[in-house]
């Protein structure tokens, strides 16, 4: 069972948008798409790139670096067959948003 750490607020995390924050000592990329929550590794599979500063469409991010892009759901790389990011699950309670690692 995660243990679920506060790390934002959802009014921190504007529709559309991302926010990076660290947890345990790993950079985690949240995305507000259409008001859910979703967590996944900052750090792209490919050469590192810094996935929370990336283009999200829909439920997908594309990496600033190389346009590798992954779904934010669950860390699936869409772009290249069997990459993936780790992603996290995500609890919201009243205005706090708690990440399990």
């Amino acid at each position: 069972m995660p243990k679920f750490i506060p790390v934002a607020t959802i009014s921190g995390i504007p529709e559309n948008q991302s926010k990076v924050v660290e947890v345990d000592g790993k950079l985690i990329a949240l995305f507000n798409v259409k008001g859910t929550i979703y967590a996944v590794s900052h750090v792209c599979a490919h050469e590192g790139g810094p996935l929370g500063e990336g283009y999200l469409s829909e439920y997908l991010v594309t990496c600033p670096f190389h346009a590798w892009q992954y779904d934010v759901r669950d860390g699936k790389c869409v772009t290249v067959d069997g990459a993936k990011i780790a992603s996290y699950p995500v609890k919201v309670e009243k205005e706090t948003v708690l990440v399990g690692v």
